[in-house]
């Protein structure tokens, strides 16, 4: 993919922004956010991403000067939905452990599907009309999204690229997002993903809130993601005609309408509700370096809270490479029951406690209170390896989407797609009994 123009950024995690495109000196109004005529004879738009009385802490808006306003539309219309749902109730409940083969690409001679038509939903819960739950997806494509453009009115997206890298218009400017790198679109702002052949990965959505960096508490100042490494596109804007379709996703339906002219007319833009990226190389890992396996807490990224204290609608967690230098102790992660729900991605290399079997492109969900942990051969060598100090994970990215809600499988994620492992349980059969008696003789 031609590296494109103007792909500059600004870093720093929610920061206050203000930012211009070099071709239009002094696009940005000097004082007031709305004056009565904005330079340029543009036109100024204010997006809100919280109430407008928010606390002053969490409050969310960006303000936009544009050739033209976005009210400059046709009527939306409902359209084909494809794959993707938020209508949970379709499908019978599973509770069992799930293991998905890599799901599939559009192959080689495929009809052309961009990134909304290679939306298909795996699995979520709540309502997005009372702005309440989260939705997990995958997306396979093999085509850019040319003349068409696509917003969420619903929540936010958390792309997380495996295969094919994604080059994304923003009304805020352009972002190239390659696989081991993540980006947040949020809610109502307008996107297109341009992509270089087959393209595959998963999204995060939530209806609540927007994501945030976690607390880090007696972690200290630094750790973690920090927030210099999160990246904000730059002011971009191109001034054209086109025969452009927009596509809202509103209460879980898609709907199009037509426009004349390219959305990306935003030549200024000023604020801190905005696109962004991040390197998951760059993530600061802590880990344990005495004894016992931590919670996977430690290696969140970003975090959506719930109104429960403590507890996430969503935590976007990665498990990179890091050394295991723990003394007595069983290294690998710790066999689980969890009133969370966790559904695992990998984006590439081997997943350390399952390492056949879960593939890149491939995912997991272990569902609210499903018990599961390493597999037999796993606990195997574990258990009996000596506990030098060593590499895990090296060449590897596996993440986790962690949620407090009890996430619904859709059709298509436990039927249609086809990828659903039936022998996912027999990785912990081959686990044996082993409880001895003080004076070492088996138990009856």
């Amino acid at each position: 993919m031609a590296e494109p123009e103007a792909l500059k950024y600004m870093s720093g995690f929610g920061n206050e922004f203000a930012t211009e495109d070099p071709r239009c000196p002094g696009a940005l109004p000097e004082g007031q956010n709305n004056p009565q005529k904005c330079p340029y004879d543009m036109y100024a738009e204010q997006l809100s991403g919280t109430a407008f009385t928010a606390p002053r802490a969490h409050n969310k808006r960006s303000w936009l000067y544009r050739i033209r306003p976005s009210v400059l539309h046709t009527p939306f219309k409902p359209i084909n939905n494809g794959n993707m749902t938020n209508n949970w109730d379709s499908w019978p409940p599973n509770p069992n452990q799930l293991r998905w083969r890599p799901f599939d690409m559009p192959g080689e001679g495929a009809a052309e599907v961009d990134f909304v038509q290679g939306l298909s939903t795996v699995c979520g819960a709540g309502d997005t009309r009372s702005r309440h739950g989260a939705a997990i997806h995958i997306y396979a494509c093999n085509s850019s999204m040319s003349e068409k453009s696509f917003y969420n009115s619903d929540g936010d997206f958390l792309i997380v690229p495996q295969q094919g890298e994604l080059l994304i218009y923003t009304e805020f400017g352009k972002m190239l997002v390659n696989p081991n790198e993540i980006c947040v679109i949020q809610q109502g702002m307008k996107f297109s993903v341009f992509v270089n052949g087959p393209s595959r990965g998963y999204v995060l959505e939530v209806f609540d809130g927007h994501f945030t960096l976690p607390d880090l508490g007696p972690i200290g100042a630094n750790g973690l993601a920090n927030p210099r490494d999160f990246l904000t596109p730059m002011a971009w804007f191109e001034d054209r005609p086109s025969d452009y379709t927009m596509i809202s996703k509103f209460q879980g339906k898609l709907f199009a309408a037509g426009q004349r002219h390219s959305p990306y007319d935003v030549a200024a833009w000023h604020g801190n509700y905005h696109p962004y990226k991040y390197d998951l190389e760059k993530f600061m890992v802590i880990n344990a370096v005495a004894f016992d396996h931590a919670d996977p807490s430690i290696f969140t990224v970003l975090t959506c809270q719930s109104n429960k204290p403590g507890t996430a609608i969503a935590d976007f967690v990665i498990f990179p490479p890091r050394w295991s230098v723990q003394e007595r102790t069983f290294r690998p992660p710790y066999y689980h029951r969890n009133c969370m729900s966790e559904f695992m991605g990998l984006i590439k290399g081997k997943y350390e406690a399952k390492e056949e079997g879960f593939q890149p492109g491939g995912a997991s969900l272990h569902s609210m209170m499903t018990p599961h942990g390493p597999d037999a051969t796993c606990f195997e060598n574990a258990s009996n390896a000596p506990l030098k100090a060593e590499r895990i994970a090296d060449g590897t990215m596996a993440f986790m989407f962690e949620s407090c809600l009890s996430l619904a499988l859709t059709e298509w994620g436990d039927k249609t797609c086809q990828k659903v492992d039936p022998s996912y349980y027999e990785v912990w059969q081959p686990l044996q009994k082993r409880f001895k008696a003080e004076d070492g003789q088996a138990m009856a």
